[in-house]
């Protein structure tokens, strides 16, 4: 595993199951005046439905789903086009991806035998094959079963270097809050009185085989107000978690504390983050002595430290040692020289107009960079020398498509996966032993629907202030462009997430391969031209994002791919709150839309679940920021007089993320005021909205046979 030692923005994905009930608010700012978002139940009716797990507030979900039900499994297709969503999700054909761990391969998999999911694994020359042979280590299905509880796999971290103890994380019903237990690998089976963690948001990492760093709930007060862990101890085997050492203890208004240890033979140390909010840590090199020395750089940029090297990705211009290195750039330092005070940097990438970095990957000998290039991926391998580093692409990566490489065993040999999709050509897995040597395709994704006659484009539409928005467009070759192609347009654009080209078998399946049109676009808010590419819809500048996606749905109609008739949005968590304000703020420009586990009342956000964790995203409502807010926040713009879009709002209720009375407040408003809205909310599912495949396909289809419903003409 590579040795990031910052957190990435799915880092934060724990938090205590008691965030289930009604958020406490502070009525009264510091200087005596009612806050913003301290609202009542007359200035707000639907109030009540922030009660996740209250007797009436279910009934209330209870009703709207079985309308919502038995509506759409009373139409022909609509069993069908479930069914075959679920065999797509269930296909034995999938890429059973692995990470290496000793000498063993491991992948968990679910399909329609294995619903929660087997963890196992395999050797190389197995892997090979086309059908290898696995070795279970652990049956979730029989977990579950025996313990009663609807567990969700969360992941697991192997003991190195003797791969024989491992913690695994599960959590009830696909919550972000987990429990972590240690599991022996030979036994295969959890070690009776091992290190364990209670359910929480929060987390527990091996430094050795008798100790951990555990930065959980440790009682009242040991929380921030982001609703993640404010303290990291140092836990030994055998003594109670009581006992354990606090290593660091952030402030209430911190987003995080975390502590980890790098395990690189030869390299190995102890490390500390603080992060005060998205894009602003802290990260401290933690001694033996317990002392601790923070690594000076901005804390705007992530930090990476990977044997002797101290890698820094800027994310704002940084003047040091008399040099001005751009935002966007990714430095690389010896480490010790860096801690010791010298500021001496190796450019590994610098930005252009039309490039950023995606990611880096650091391996054995060299250091992998991804880079995209108007949303289009470059590989490149940088390879330390006496005249510093030398960069050439890599070889045997495709020329097209969205393309990652990951190092097997970044220490100990350059051995690399790769993988390539985009929206048409199923993911093909590589495997290279060497770099430089010719990678060898090892798996193939066998086509999960017919994509014959179907072509991809991409086009640039031009926003409100000028700028150039990229987007895709997946259609039938050919297709007449005169306004009357059912048309669905997605969107993020947020936190620095680049959308690029990939295999969606389940759009292909439901969507582009009945004639409709399939369109992704690439706006402001995201990364894919980097940080300047995010930052320049922030807080204040949060319309930019909104404006962008609108360009771009104006284009479709100017360019006679569709009309407002046949033109429909789709958006997830910050994406639903994209479609809340496209529905809010553009009800002219498209007839439908489907609204994912959103956020939409920004007035409340940083009160729910893990909002406050957003306010570098979004602003606070309670800091003076409320001015700004309420021209997005969908909840407080929408009227009663308008004509909105046809919208159907999906959510789960084991979301302990982006809290479920976001979309409740929406669809109890909308309903009431008499527009065309419908809602679904799973019980399970956490964040992804889903807690197996079934509920996923089964939500797939709500979305596509209520976007085909209102979108494609009777004849189509």
């Amino acid at each position: 595993m590579i040795r990031h030692v910052f957190f990435s923005i799915t880092s934060f994905s724990f938090f205590a199951i008691n965030t289930f009930a009604m958020p406490q608010d502070t009525a009264i700012t510091a200087d005596g005046s009612r806050k913003v978002s301290d609202v009542t139940a007359a200035e707000d009716p639907h109030l009540w439905l922030e009660d996740v797990t209250g007797d009436q507030q279910l009934e209330w979900v209870k009703l709207r789903n079985l309308k919502t039900q038995t509506y759409f499994e009373s139409q022909d297709d609509f069993n069908k086009l479930n069914d075959d969503l679920l065999s797509i999700l269930d296909s034995d054909e999938r890429i059973p991806f692995v990470g290496k761990a000793g000498d063993y391969y491991y992948n968990f998999w679910r399909d329609k035998d294995h619903v929660r999911g087997l963890w196992r694994r395999t050797t190389l020359e197995e892997y090979r094959k086309t059908s290898p042979a696995w070795e279970t280590v652990l049956d979730l299905d029989a977990v579950a079963e025996a313990e009663h509880e609807n567990w969700v796999w969360g992941g697991s971290s192997i003991l190195r270097p003797s791969y024989d103890l491992a913690l695994i994380s599960l959590s009830r019903g696909g919550a972000d809050a987990s429990v972590t237990r240690e599991f022996d690998m030979h036994t295969k089976s959890f070690v009776e009185g091992g290190f364990s963690r209670s359910e929480s948001k929060g987390g527990m990492s091996w430094i050795d085989r008798d100790s951990v760093f555990i930065y959980t709930d440790f009682g009242e007060g040991t929380m921030t107000s982001s609703g993640y862990p404010r303290i990291a101890k140092l836990w030994r085997r055998g003594t109670p978690l009581e006992s354990a050492e606090v290593v660091y203890e952030g402030t209430h208004e911190d987003m995080s504390i975390r502590a980890s240890h790098d395990n690189s033979p030869g390299f190995e140390r102890n490390f500390v983050s603080r992060t005060l909010a998205f894009y602003n840590n802290e990260i401290y090199l933690r001694a033996d002595d317990g002392t601790l020395s923070k690594i000076d750089a901005p804390n705007s940029a992530s930090k990476s430290v990977f044997k002797q090297y101290l890698m820094l990705e800027l994310r704002k211009p940084w003047e040091v040692a008399g040099k001005t290195y751009a935002a966007g750039s990714l430095l690389i330092s010896n480490f010790d020289d860096f801690m010791a005070g010298q500021r001496n940097f190796d450019v590994a990438f610098e930005p252009t107009e039309n490039s950023s970095l995606a990611n880096f990957s650091p391996m054995k000998d060299h250091l992998i960079l991804n880079v995209l290039e108007d949303v289009k991926n470059k590989i490149y391998v940088l390879t330390p020398g006496k005249d510093g580093w030398k960069r050439e692409p890599l070889k045997g990566a495709p020329a097209i498509g969205t393309v990652s490489v990951s190092p097997v065993d970044e220490d100990e040999s350059n051995a690399f996966w790769m993988t390539s999709s985009d929206y048409l050509n199923p993911t093909t897995l590589f495997y290279g032993s060497e770099i430089g040597s010719e990678p060898e395709q090892l798996k193939q994704l066998t086509p999960l629907y017919d994509a014959t006659g179907l072509h991809v484009e991409q086009h640039f539409a031009t926003s409100k202030d000028g700028t150039k928005v990229p987007y895709f467009m997946v259609s039938k070759t050919g297709i007449k462009l005169d306004g009357t192609n059912p048309t669905l347009l997605y969107g993020y654009g947020g936190f620095e997430i680049s959308l690029t080209p990939g295999y969606n078998a389940a759009a292909g399946r439901a969507w582009t391969s009945q004639g409709g049109v399939y369109v992704v676009a690439n706006i402001r808010g995201g990364g894919e031209y980097g940080p300047r590419w995010h930052q320049a819809a922030l807080k204040q500048n949060r319309l930019r994002a909104y404006e962008d996606f609108a360009a771009v749905g104006e284009d479709l109609i100017a360019r006679k791919v569709t009309s407002r008739q046949q033109l429909g949005i789709q958006g997830g968590s910050n994406g639903g709150l994209l479609v809340g304000n496209m529905v809010a703020l553009y009800p002219n420009l498209f007839s439908a839309a489907v609204c994912q586990v959103p956020l939409l009342d920004m007035k409340r956000y940083h009160l729910l679940l893990a909002g406050a964790s957003w306010m570098a995203e979004y602003g606070n409502p309670d800091a003076g920021d409320w001015d700004f807010i309420k021209t997005y926040s969908p909840y407080q713009n929408i009227k009663e007089s308008v004509n909105y879009p046809a919208v159907l709002f999906t959510t789960s209720t084991r979301d302990d993320r982006v809290h479920p009375g976001h979309a409740r407040k929406m669809m109890a408003m909308m309903e009431a005021q008499g527009h065309d809205v419908c809602y679904y909310e799973n019980i399970e599912g956490g964040h992804g909205g889903a807690a197996n495949n079934k509920q996923r396909a089964y939500m797939q289809a709500l979305a596509y046979s209520f976007l085909k419903e209102r979108l494609f003409p009777n004849d189509k």
